[in-house]
């Protein structure tokens, strides 16, 4: 829709990438399942891919990931690898202990790729789903919330975080977030230390959005990352001085980072291919509302589930930005 150049072809196809990075300075990623070798295919004909291969070979496989974490002392839930998917998993789900979830190693997002093992009697079911892939076992934890956090940190070791972002989901797809989140002062701190120490270790160039648990019991747990701009940071489009979008070209083409504060209360809600149910949904009725912001992604099929857009509302207190932006979408699907 606006690129000068596109060059369309599968991301195994190496002849097509080392053409599209001849014509590149530097290479950077809107999703973190492009494959690794990709990157490393662009490093090796001498163009940085921002972030690197190694990056996103960790944010990729789950056991990766979360090992990873624990090596630089970033807590998450109690965790165990099976490399063998079905013929593993009875070992992995006694080590982590019940309730546990069962999540695909790679390639899951938005709740795909997961099961609950409530009880063992579960076991033989799930083991049939899951065939031999590689699965990550999880504890069920008790969520008090789900907060994220985005940092950036540039070529030169710059590191910038915006405010903690509070999100609540839908059917395993995030419905609204909120910014900045309505936790403890500590809590936040905590989250932006976390944030700026996996920045560091993984030697990032970009933006990393660090997903978290906020269990009932008080403890803050990274679930997962995404070196990439993220969904619940869209609203720093309008909420921030500095997008996501920009801070992300600044960090991967060697530019100082922008100021991500002051920031405004604001809240974002996701537009999902249901809001089209009834036809073209009602975007006059949207853009009346004050401080109400409406972005299209350009996709063409709105099927279920689908994101297909967002609202951002601005407004004098969070509390205030999550009713605009919840009264808007109302107003979208009222057809």
């Amino acid at each position: 829709q606006v690129a000068d150049v596109e060059v369309v072809a599968p991301y195994d196809d190496a002849a097509e990438v080392s053409r599209f990075v001849e014509g590149c300075d530097v290479v950077t990623f809107e999703f973190e399942n492009v494959p690794a070798e990709v990157a490393h295919l662009a490093e090796l004909a001498g163009v940085p891919a921002r972030p690197s291969g190694r990056v996103l070979a960790t944010c990729q496989d789950r056991a990766a990931e979360k090992t990873f974490l624990a090596s630089v002392g970033v807590p998450t839930v109690r965790f165990a690898h099976a490399p063998q998917g079905a013929g593993d998993l009875s070992r992995a789900v006694r080590a982590v202990g019940h309730p546990a979830v069962v999540k695909t190693a790679a390639f899951g997002y938005d709740g795909k790729g997961q099961w609950r093992v409530e009880r063992p009697e579960d076991l033989p079911t799930v083991a049939a789903d899951v065939g031999s892939q590689p699965l990550v076992v999880e504890e069920l934890v008790e969520l008090a919330l789900e907060v994220s956090i985005i940092v950036s940190r540039s070529v030169t070791g710059e590191t910038s975080t915006y405010p903690v972002v509070e999100n609540r989901h839908r059917d395993h797809i995030l419905d609204v977030s909120a910014f900045p989140a309505r936790v403890e002062e500590r809590t936040a701190t905590t989250a932006t230390g976390y944030a700026a120490r996996v920045a560091e270790a993984l030697d990032l160039v970009g933006v990393l959005a660090v997903e978290c648990f906020l269990t009932s019991d008080g403890r803050l747990l990274v679930n997962e990352l995404a070196p990439r701009p993220h969904n619940s940071g869209h609203l720093t489009i309008e909420a921030c001085p500095t997008s996501q979008f920009e801070q992300q070209l600044r960090a991967v083409c060697g530019l100082p980072l922008g100021a991500t504060g002051p920031a405004r209360p604001a809240a974002m809600a996701n537009l999902l291919g249901e809001a089209w149910a009834g036809g073209e949904p009602d975007w006059a009725s949207v853009l009346a509302e004050a401080g109400v912001a409406l972005h299209l992604y350009g996709k063409g099929e709105p099927r279920p589930g689908r994101k297909l857009g967002h609202l951002t509302a601005v407004a004098g207190t969070v509390e205030d930005a999550v009713a605009r932006v919840e009264r808007a979408r109302r107003l979208a699907c009222r057809g």
